[in-house]
């Protein structure tokens, strides 16, 4: 028996299993491709205010730093309560829409709130919560505090920012995922989101 034949089979396995690996790892990517540019298909259009930040802090490299109005959620719109015991926790938050097209903080929950017509439900990332002591509002993060823009377009951002009002155009999936859509200047678009 020849070496060079006696490796044909061990080979053909290692390739099998290679195309099997890149394979699943495709189909993953896809599936969370997919799954980003459903939400921006199909989920509710929400326009978001930002608030202030720090002017040094808005633009590190080519991502836009986001700070919204829906960041500090009042504790009184907790209906339930805080949970008493200090922890990691998530927060249902309902938007409606109010003044000028934005929409703000109606209610929040530490349980899935049931979807109302007129209103939008968004989950927030985990957080630390402090239980009893919570002070007036929760600083929460959804996941769209970072926009990343085109390479070398950062300068003309952070000017038309310093020159208007910056909102922000996102999509809110079913489930609560956000998205953002677009970003806007004085209410006109500034950069679209691609699906792909």
């Amino acid at each position: 028996m020849s070496i060079f034949t006696a490796g044909v089979p061990s080979a053909r396995r290692y390739w099998v299993a290679a195309i099997a690996v890149a394979a699943i790892q495709t189909a993953v990517l896809g599936y969370i491709i997919e799954g980003r540019a459903a939400i921006l298909r199909n989920g509710a259009e929400v326009l978001l205010k930002t608030a202030p930040v720090d002017p040094r802090d808005f633009l590190r490299g080519d991502y836009v730093v986001l700070n919204y109005d829906i960041s500090s959620v009042p504790s009184q719109s907790i209906v339930g309560g805080v949970p008493a015991e200090p922890g990691e926790r998530t927060l249902w938050v309902r938007l409606k829409q109010g003044d000028g097209g934005f929409w703000s903080v109606a209610e929040s929950a530490f349980q899935p709130l049931p979807q109302q017509d007129g209103s939008v439900v968004l989950h927030t990332r985990p957080f630390y919560s402090y239980g009893s002591s919570t002070g007036d509002s929760i600083h929460v993060e959804y996941g769209i505090e970072r926009y990343y823009v085109p390479e070398g377009a950062g300068r003309a951002l952070e000017q038309a920012r310093q020159d208007g009002d910056v909102s922000i155009a996102v999509r809110v999936s079913s489930d609560g995922t956000p998205q953002i859509r677009s970003l806007l200047v004085d209410g006109k678009p500034a950069y679209d989101e691609p699906l792909y």
